[in-house]
């Protein structure tokens, strides 16, 4: 299994980014995914995720209402739109998958994209 997230970058206080992340070489049922992220010296955080049944999503609080997640599904792929974003949300963004078959449970990662807002 291979996520690959792209679209991050520097942007400045107030602008925009979308990020998106591409799964390749599933091979199991995907129960969700989502969008993490982890800033320097902190631990990673769940930013917002997004369920395969249904589409239902939720949010962490402090991106509410500037942040939106999205998916296509016959690309097994998510996108994070983010807007109006502030130096604090300055972090490298991970996209994360979760999944099952009878048997097990899967959980993987991607590499992880650098967004860097300036005041």
């Amino acid at each position: 299994v291979q996520l690959v997230e792209s679209g991050g970058g520097l942007v400045q206080a107030g602008g925009s980014l979308r990020l998106s992340c591409a799964a390749s070489g599933i091979t199991f049922s995907i129960n969700s995914m989502a969008w993490y992220r982890q800033a320097p010296g902190m631990q990673r955080e769940l930013v917002a995720a997004i369920r395969n049944g249904g589409g239902s999503t939720n949010y962490a609080d402090f991106v509410k209402g500037r942040f939106t997640i999205s998916r296509d599904n016959a690309k097994n792929t998510i996108y994070l739109q983010m807007n109006s974003l502030k130096p604090e949300d300055t972090a490298v963004y991970y996209c994360n998958v979760v999944g099952r078959t009878m048997l097990r449970q899967f959980e993987y990662w991607g590499q992880g994209t650098l967004v860097t807002v300036s005041e």
